[in-house]
């Protein structure tokens, strides 16, 4: 059977060599792509939409059926994941450590102790003891909200530079991410819970998704922005800047919600109480 499997793969992998044949050369500037749509991107962009930044209008508005499976493909990865790996009855684990914070004395206790509070003087860590980094701990806890704040700005103006919702999406995720690294995942857990970061994640498909049945509703196409134009009182042009706006926020929150839940239940398998 293997063999047979081997022969398929080969015989197809060939096949896509061929077809590689018919493809134009490298930078071929005759080459379809960069005679007819191509040209049109560049030229016409600022025309049609008023963005500047033609790689955001590409995605976002020429090619936003495109990116609006995109999110839908990164929102069920992220279904997939919890479906997959989540679990919601938890053995008691057979020890807790913990940590003494004005000493740094760290002590396990057995299940059926008596556990302490979390507070001033004890911190829960990881089983897998991971020493106590006051540098690592402080240095993340200053520069997380000016991550944050630049994730931002690259969503709000990623229509005007270089950015958009992926890009900031990813540094927003990542910003919470550091976090349950530089601390633990029961500290993250519990600033962005699950919950959250699904609502967050649906929302964001959500906000795409109703642009584009806004446009249909207002009488024109799916995602056609300039139906958009007596709402934002302004003409069809800039409507679909303001509009590629808006879908940018809902990729960026899906895209954050996205990374924070598959680093939660992948590091956690599934627990959400113990991981990196």
């Amino acid at each position: 059977m293997k063999s047979v499997e081997k022969i398929i793969v080969l015989l197809f992998g060939c096949f896509l060599i061929y077809c590689t044949f018919d493809f134009p050369d490298w930078s071929d500037p005759g080459s379809p792509t960069s005679t007819h749509v191509s040209p049109y991107y560049i030229e016409k962009t600022l025309t049609d939409t008023a963005v500047p930044n033609v790689v955001t209008a590409i995605l976002a508005d020429y090619r936003g059926f495109d990116t609006l499976f995109e999110t839908i493909v990164i929102f069920t990865a992220v279904m997939a994941c919890f479906l997959l790996l989540r679990q919601y009855t938890i053995d008691e684990p057979i020890a807790r450590m913990y940590r003494h914070i004005p000493t740094g004395t760290t002590f396990r206790i057995q299940s059926g102790g008596k556990y302490p509070r979390e507070s001033a003087d004890f911190e829960r860590i990881d089983l897998q003891y991971v020493p106590y980094g006051v540098v690592v701990k402080t240095t993340c806890r200053k520069i997380i909200p000016f991550v944050q704040l630049f994730a931002l700005y690259v969503i709000a103006h990623g229509h005007h530079s270089p950015g958009g919702g992926f890009q900031g999406g990813v540094i927003l995720g990542a910003s919470v991410i550091v976090f349950a690294i530089s601390h633990n995942l029961r500290s993250a857990t519990h600033r962005v819970g699950e919950k959250i970061a699904a609502v967050l994640c649906t929302l964001g498909v959500f906000i795409y998704t109703a642009t584009g049945g806004l446009c249909m509703l207002l009488g024109d196409n799916f995602l056609d922005y300039g139906a958009l134009a007596p709402i934002f009182g302004t003409d069809p042009v800039m409507a679909r800047s303001h509009a590629i706006l808006v879908v940018e926020i809902g990729v960026g929150l899906a895209v954050m919600a996205a990374m924070i839940s598959l680093y939660y239940n992948v590091s956690s398998a599934g627990k959400l109480d113990e991981g990196l």
